[in-house]
């Protein structure tokens, strides 16, 4: 399990390195050269003609500072997801896979537990460590200690809640990105209002295009925030959704496939 986190901790390191460097070029290469082109364009048409009304563009909403780096959490997060989504297919294979060759009507006495656990443990070492396999393992062990149908099926089930709130907790990291974001988009729209209010006397002169744009840029921050947050929060409850799952039906793997078979005479 530790080598598990270890490498999960290295993804998320170089998943955010490379969401960083990703959505930064796109900006450079892409984002500020169009948003730069459509604001100055935009500005000689209002000078032109007072009543001309600026169109929306995506450029132009998302080209600045925080809407980058709500771009650049959410690349980060999408990776997190399938990084996790991933370990929950993988766990998945296993309940197509004959883990344990036990006949219809056959009985598994405590003095037999040892042998259906070499069984498990012959297994490569990467899916002795998945949830499936320790979640065997345990009831064979417990079942050959204590004799007692009873306190395996308890200690099982005590087990699964275990696992459920560690798969929980292990969403720490992407429930934290999720409320970054808007909390991200709202300091845009601070700062975005603040610089607003320092050219408020260019407005009083007549000029309110400084005014305008710094309004705009705020809004902006906020818009790109909350919509991108939406998304996310949609998809981190459908992970956890798949994930809560997942230790329901190992669960209910154990007592179709092994629980039952164990007898005590």
């Amino acid at each position: 399990m530790n080598r598990t986190f270890s490498q999960e901790a290295v993804f998320q390191m170089f998943a955010l390195v490379i969401a960083v460097i990703v959505v930064h070029a796109v900006y450079v290469t892409v984002i500020y050269p169009n948003a730069a082109a459509i604001l100055a364009a935009q500005l000689a048409a209002m000078r032109q003609d007072p009543n001309y009304e600026a169109p929306a563009s995506l450029f132009v909403t998302v080209r600045d500072f925080e809407p980058e780096s709500c771009l650049i959490l959410a690349l980060w997060c999408l990776a997190l997801i399938g990084y996790k989504w991933r370990l929950v297919t993988r766990e998945r294979r296993l309940f197509g896979q004959q883990l344990l060759p036990i006949a219809e009507g056959m009985r598994i006495l405590p003095e037999d537990a040892r042998e259906y656990l070499r069984q498990i443990e012959a297994l490569p070492a990467g899916q002795r460590e998945l949830l499936l396999p320790r979640l065997a393992s345990h009831t064979l062990r417990r079942f050959g200690a204590t004799r007692s149908l009873e306190d395996v099926a308890n200690s099982m089930h005590r087990l699964v809640e275990a696992e459920g709130n560690r798969l929980d907790s292990e969403l720490a990291v992407i429930r934290f990105i999720v409320w970054a974001i808007p909390a991200i988009g709202f300091v845009g729209t601070v700062r975005g209002i603040g610089l607003a209010l320092r050219m408020a006397h260019r407005a009083v002169e007549g000029d309110v295009t400084p005014v305008t744009q710094f309004l705009g840029s705020a809004f902006n921050a906020t818009l790109v925030a909350l919509l991108t947050c939406i998304v996310l929060m949609f998809l981190v409850y459908q992970l956890q959704l798949i994930q809560e799952r997942l230790a329901l039906d190992a669960e209910a793997w154990c007592e179709e496939h092994l629980i039952r078979h164990l007898y005590v005479s």
